[in-house]
């Protein structure tokens, strides 16, 4: 948990110490270790040398590490947010997607110093930004779960480290153009085998080992126990580790197996050797005359029967193997009995062969899960490698492991110090030159051909001697002897190493041996004996092929270092630098002198005077014109003269200081990162903008085509059995006429659970068939009748007087809406309607009252109500069509229900009620009538002229078409979400001279905003931009009219 002092959202200026080293007004070993302690002790693990990011190792959780931050780093630049290993991340991903250019990030440190932990948050990071699909979530899933499993099989706990890598590993993450997952490739190196047989003091085997003796059922299928004294584990006494859960991590290593998707059968098989490793590890020897005996055949049988073989052939191959020689031209054969330092030898190179072959196989089922069949261009690499390592006593692994580390420090010496120099000599940039270390002399030590480096000369010494292991390594001694470099000092039985990152001792024993790491052919052809396929398959070799002189580690491990400095080499690098702050392990401890010490053999300094004296971005001409060519008009979508020109143009139309910004030969420069943040924010807006205008055109091409189906649907309900309005046949549904999402008053009456389908204002009918103005809402549950009051308000609050001047709020009055009538859909019986173009519907609801209304957009909400009705009850709605129909009313308490009528004739009506252009209707409008109703005491009747026919269809191409979206330029002044529109626009002021309005019907004001008005009352026209609301004046009041019932006049 983060501590009290800490808080991550405070903004940059609040925040300890320094976020990027390069602004220090001071740079010395000391005064960045003191920066990064201010900010390690208030929690803060992440700071900046330009792009280069240090990490110092927490031991401990920390909040904003966590998944739900990613967010905050998604799609920003590296300014944007603070320090932060997924800004890192974000950087490879998205650089990687703009530039089409590979990515890597080398991941550099001392063991202990949080290397893994870094490369999964890396890896963690791109797995969530990345894109979807069912096979990239597999290959996410398997990006992700190889952690857990090749960290139990390939890592251990050490003196400095409880989860120390005992391999290095190198992530290649392929991506689509799209920047999806498409596959990928784990290649791995120096896994250290000799940790299978031996460890130090206070040290641990393999993870897994601990994990197969925590889980019951497996100690019992395998004869496995803690009880059990295993010599390969027991003998250093650190079996049991506080801050390692070896059960929890069992079911986490057996779930990685399932999702890379090891069969059963397999993870039985592998589970069966390493318990057969633990049980060959207890087969001790003797001495008889000089020759190697098996004390106890019974220790024998464990480990035969979980390697499938003959316990008489494991124990011949143990204590002798077969020597082939020629005697008068015939080849010949003789057994040559070990002695017991010769058999122990034999016995653990088997085990430490078994073991690495079960590991390459947990590579080789990883790659095969990735399933990758071509060739991806794009792709980000990930380097999680051993860090430097200086122990008390020093062999073989950590001259190998170092000899990587060097090779590590190269790269960074050659990218970030060395070529970024000479880059600027080449392009002739204005430059003060840094000195700086160049250890290209420690790796020449060790690998040059002429004269002849460390390696070379164990090989040949591994070569041409076959004298006993002490012999040959003092052979080696004295050829180190004969070497002429100051960063070497030899002093029998060791020698020293000037590294980067100090000088290290290595003791000379088993040198050559380890070096050769042969297994002898004997017990390869035993373990290609075994009756069990999966063992069989781990020895594939061919003996009779086997070549006398095989490659040696050192030669491999050279190969395999330099393949990997050109992959490296082939992608834009990152850096993570890891900083170990002490050596307990401890949280919030400090050391200065190992931190010093560590900042010093990284090379901080030099780097930082690079990045203050360099720039922060470089980019070929061309590549920096596409990139931001964006930003300008003139140079989108494409620029037609000179690059540098293009290029320069750019630059002045941001108003960066020419300062800032130098052109070479071929690649333009930019000296501050503020200077790149501008151009990165600008071009993120642009981006920002035109999607906005695209999710608007898409949004409302996709509602148009929604309507129109639901349109089609609609139709389908009334045709042949009602005549259509010529009016309406082919307006646009629209569904939510009263623009519930602004109308929170009317939002608040309807439950959260409920969607809403339709709203809009109607007319209902009461009992004495008066004309009463309602909202009406339709849910996927119910219907809903909402009135609006305006209510008075006294001193105390509100009073319980009558509604007054409804429609309108006064001074003093305040409107509140109320829902009259709630009729769940399942109540329902049935709907009744004319067979003319009228626009009446009788709701007839189960054991209670009906309800007369009207809207002219009755076919839209019947068919939605028909819908979500058939959703409900899974039955059609009844609805019926006729000349008329009779109804029961609502019981009054003083009055009885009683029936009423409603009866519809065809005949001749006003010419009034007809002379409505029908290009003056809006969406969102009501309609005025135009049709006559007749009231006689408990019956009306509406009389209405002749419709279209009853099988009339809507016209395909009257249909509402998205408007060809206009793309202008505009200025967003944020990266956040604009507000929503009001829903109406305020105009300007009027100008001097007004157009004048005719009204064409009468219009009562529903809201506050609204104008009364009646027929032939002349206005006067404000602002008209709104094609359904117009503003304007009558007499002295402003507000808002329905622009389809009024008329331009002047």
């Amino acid at each position: 948990m983060l501590g009290a002092k800490y808080d991550f959202s405070r903004d940059r200026e609040r925040r300890a110490g320094i976020d990027d080293m390069v602004f220090m007004s001071k740079n010395t070993d000391s005064d960045i270790s003191h920066n990064l302690k201010i900010r390690f002790d208030v929690n803060y693990i992440y700071t900046y040398i330009g792009p280069v990011l240090i990490a110092v190792n927490p031991y401990k959780n920390v909040d904003y590490c966590r998944e739900n931050h990613m967010e905050k780093y998604r799609g920003a630049t590296q300014m944007d947010n603070a320090p932060h290993i997924f800004a890192i991340a974000e950087d490879m991903f998205s650089n990687m997607l703009i530039d089409s250019e590979k990515q890597c990030v080398i991941i550099s440190g001392e063991s202990g110093a949080g290397k893994t932990v870094s490369a999964k948050f890396i890896m963690s990071y791109i797995a969530e930004v990345s894109g979807g699909g069912p096979n990239v979530q597999r290959i996410k899933d398997v990006i992700l779960q190889s952690n857990p499993l090749l960290e139990a099989f390939g890592n251990a706990k050490t003196i400095r480290n409880d989860n120390s890598s005992r391999f290095g590993k190198y992530v290649e993450i392929n991506f689509s153009r799209g920047g999806e997952p498409d596959g990928g490739l784990i290649s791995n190196f120096l896994l250290e085998k000799s940790r299978v047989v031996s460890q130090a003091e206070n040290e641990r085997n393999f993870h897994i080992f601990y994990q197969l003796l925590s889980n019951a059922e497996f100690c019992q299928q395998y004869s496995l126990s803690l009880k059990l004294r295993f010599q390969y584990i027991n003998h250093v006494g650190a079996i049991k580790v506080p801050k390692i859960d070896d059960a929890k991590e069992m079911h986490d290593t057996q779930h990685a197996m399932d999702i890379i998707g090891l069969p059963k059968e397999v993870q039985h098989n592998i589970f069966s050797l390493l318990a057969g490793i633990l049980h060959l590890g207890n087969v001790n020897f003797g001495d008889k005359n000089n020759y190697a005996t098996v004390l106890s055949e019974q220790d024998l049988r464990a480990p035969c029967a979980y390697f499938g073989i003959e316990v008489d052939y494991l124990k011949t191959k143990l204590i002798s193997k077969r020597l082939e020689f020629k005697e008068h031209q015939e080849n010949k054969q003789v057994e040559q009995t070990f002695t017991v330092h010769k058999a122990i030898f034999t016995r653990d190179a088997l085990a430490k062969s078994i073991y690495s072959r079960i590991f390459d196989h947990l590579i080789q089922a990883i790659n095969s899960a990735f399933q990758t069949t071509k060739k991806s261009d794009l792709s980000v690499g990930i380097l999680d490698i051993y860090g430097f390592e200086i122990f008390e006593r020093n062999s073989f692994e950590q001259f190998c492991i170092n000899y990587v580390n060097e090779k590590l420090q190269q790269i960074f010496i050659e990218l970030t110090l060395k070529k970024e120099q000479e880059e600027y000599k080449r392009e002739n940039i204005q430059w003060t030159p840094i000195s700086f270390f160049n250890n290209i002399v420690v790796c020449d030590l060790f690998e040059a051909k002429q004269p002849p480096g460390m390696f070379l000369l164990l090989d040949d010494i591994c070569a041409s001697s076959h004298a006993t292991t002490e012999k040959v390594d003092q052979s080696y001694l004295h050829k180190l002897s004969s070497l002429s470099n100051q960063h070497l000092i030899v002093s029998p039985p060791t020698f020293t190493v000037k590294h980067y990152a100090g000088a290290v001792t290595y003791h000379s024993d088993q040198f050559c041996e380890k070096n050769r790491d042969i297994l002898n052919i004997d017990l390869i052809e035993m373990m290609q004996s075994s009756t069990i396929p999966f063992v069989k398959r781990l020895f594939p070799e061919q003996t009779s092929t086997i070549k006398a002189r095989p490659t040696t580690v050192g030669k491999k491990i050279s190969s395999q270092a330099n393949e990997l400095v050109t992959k490296l080499m082939s992608c834009q690098p990152h850096y993570v630098r890891c900083i170990k702050p002490n050596e307990n392990q401890a949280p919030g401890e400090w050391n200065s002198s190992n931190a010093i010490e560590q900042v010093k053999y990284l090379g901080l300094v030099a780097n930082i005077e690079v990045r203050k004296a360099g720039f922060v971005y470089r980019r070929e001409f061309a590549k920096f014109l596409s990139r931001y060519a964006i930003l300008t008009k003139q140079t989108w979508p494409k620029w037609d003269g000179k690059v540098t020109d293009g290029v320069m143009h750019i630059v002045d139309s941001m108003h960066l200081d020419r300062r800032e910004v130098q052109l070479g030969n071929t690649k333009v420069f930019i000296k501050s990162p503020e200077s790149l943040h501008v151009l990165e924010d600008m071009r993120l807006r642009k981006f920002d903008n035109y999607a906005r205008i695209i999710q608007k055109a898409m949004k409302r091409f996709c509602a148009v085509r929604v309507y129109q189906k639901q349109r089609e649907q609609a139709t389908d309900i009334l045709h042949g059995r009602k005549e259509r309005n010529e009016r309406s046949l082919d307006r646009d549904y629209v569904g939510d006429y009263c623009n519930l999402h602004q109308r929170p008053d009317l939002q608040r009456l309807i439950p959260r659970n409920e969607k809403t389908d339709f709203s809009s204002y109607l007319h209902k009918y009461d009992r004495r068939f008066r004309r009463q103005g309602r909202y009406f809402i339709s849910t996927n549950q119910a219907l809903y009748i909402i009135d609006e009051e305006c209510i008075k308000v006294g001193a105390g609050g509100k009073t319980n007087n009558a509604p007054v001047n409804k429609g309108k709020q006064q001074e003093g009055y305040m409107l509140e809406y109320k829902i009259k009538r709630r009729i769940p859909l399942e109540n329902i019986t049935e709907i009744k309607m004319s067979e003319y173009r009228d626009n009446f519907f009788l709701l007839c609801v189960n054991n209670d009252y009906a309800t007369l209304l009207e809207l002219s957009s009755k076919t839209e909400v019947v068919s939605i109500i028909s819908k979500n009705y058939a959703k409900k009850t899974n039955r059609a709605l009844p609805m019926t069509f006729g000349q008329g129909f009779e109804y029961t009313v609502k019981k009054q308490s003083w009055v009885g229900g009683g029936t009423r009528s409603v009866k519809f004739v065809h005949g001749a009506i006003s010419a009034a009620s007809n002379q409505i252009d029908p290009t003056k209707l809006r969406k969102g409008v009501e309609m005025p009538r135009d049709y006559e109703v007749k009231i006689n005491r408990s019956s009306m009747t509406v009389m209405i002229s002749n419709g279209l026919s009853k099988e009339s269809r809507p016209n395909k191409s009257n249909a509402e078409k998205p408007s060809r979206v206009q793309i202008k330029p505009q200025t967003n002044n944020s990266s956040r979400k604009p507000p929503a529109k009001p829903p109406r626009p305020i105009a300007a002021k009027p100008s001097k001279q007004q157009k004048k309005l005719r009204a064409l019907y009468d219009f009562e004001a529903r809201s506050a905003d609204e104008l009364t008005f009646q027929a032939d009352n002349e206005l006067f026209l404000i602002d008209n931009s709104d094609e359904t609301w117009w503003k304007a004046e009558l007499d002295g009041k402003t507000g808002v009219v329905p622009s389809n019932y009024v008329e331009v006049i002047i």
